[in-house]
């Protein structure tokens, strides 16, 4: 009895987390007349026609923006588990002057929102000519090759403590400079960590959007979020289908890369040492 009642909970939760999800295919499919009558799950009438109309609807078709959000998505991952790493390979496993006072500074930028930054970061990236720019993505792209993101260095550090040292003594004693440490011992351990701070960083920024708005101004560099709110305007309410068939399209790549890297994801978050 109580195994059936555990089960019943479990569902009705299931439930509830997937309504939105299932509500949205369902509207993707929907005629403009049917959204505004019909609340209902699933459509009267299927209207594929709303994923050809969102696709073609601006001048610029919606594949170019999906190809704006893997770029910078890409980048983004490559930027952050590089950087971060080698800070996260600093401050765990190195020793240097003043090491604890800059890591506690670093860990001091996790209380600070990230909107509270974004005015002096525009002012900052406009002085230094990148807003608006040939390359509009300078300001999305740079700070993530830069260990900006304290989170995945804090990660990082977290399982590299775990990493017995006596590995990093048994290279040294062979001859291996702290280079030939991070890379024949750290480096090869550090995958889970590695694979957690891709999929995070990919996911992130696959849905970021008001800092995307703050930087991108022209149509052919908008991203999928960013392309998302052209939908909405004081004359496009029969844009509402097409805007749901494209958010469905958005989520895809999302579920794909969790999909495939979901194994590692768990490993890595639940990975405190090193098992025999």
């Amino acid at each position: 009895m109580r195994g059936r009642l555990r089960l019943l909970l479990l569902i009705v939760i299931l439930a509830v987390v997937l309504y939105p999800l299932i509500w949205m295919v369902g509207t993707s499919f929907k005629s403009p007349q049917e959204i505004a009558s019909n609340i209902g799950l699933i459509p009267e009438k299927f209207t594929p026609g709303n994923f050809t109309s969102g696709w073609e609807k601006f001048d610029v078709g919606f594949g170019r923006f999906f190809l704006n959000s893997a770029m910078v998505s890409a980048l983004t991952v490559v930027g952050n588990t590089v950087s971060c790493l080698l800070a996260a390979y600093a401050f765990g496993r190195l020793k240097f002057r003043l090491r604890k006072a800059w890591f506690a500074v670093m860990i001091a930028t996790l209380l600070l929102p990230g909107h509270v930054l974004i005015i002096p970061q525009y002012i900052l990236f406009r002085t230094l000519g990148w807003v608006g720019g040939d390359w509009p993505y300078l300001p999305l792209l740079v700070p993530q090759f830069l260990a900006t993101e304290a989170f995945f260095v804090f990660l990082m550090v977290q399982f590299m403590r775990g990493i017995p040292r006596e590995l990093d003594e048994a290279a040294k004693i062979d001859g291996a400079s702290p280079f030939s440490v991070f890379r024949h011992v750290i480096l090869p351990l550090s995958r889970p960590a590695l694979v957690t701070t891709a999929i995070f960083s990919f996911i992130w920024t696959w849905n970021d959007f008001f800092r995307q708005l703050v930087y991108l101004s022209e149509l052919e560099d908008y991203t999928a979020p960013v392309a998302l709110t052209l939908f909405i305007d004081s004359t496009s309410e029969s844009s509402v289908g097409p805007m749901f068939a494209m958010s469905l399209l958005s989520l895809i790549p999302v579920f794909l890369f969790f999909v495939a890297f979901q194994r590692m994801l768990v490993e890595g978050i639940n990975t405190s040492g090193l098992k025999g």
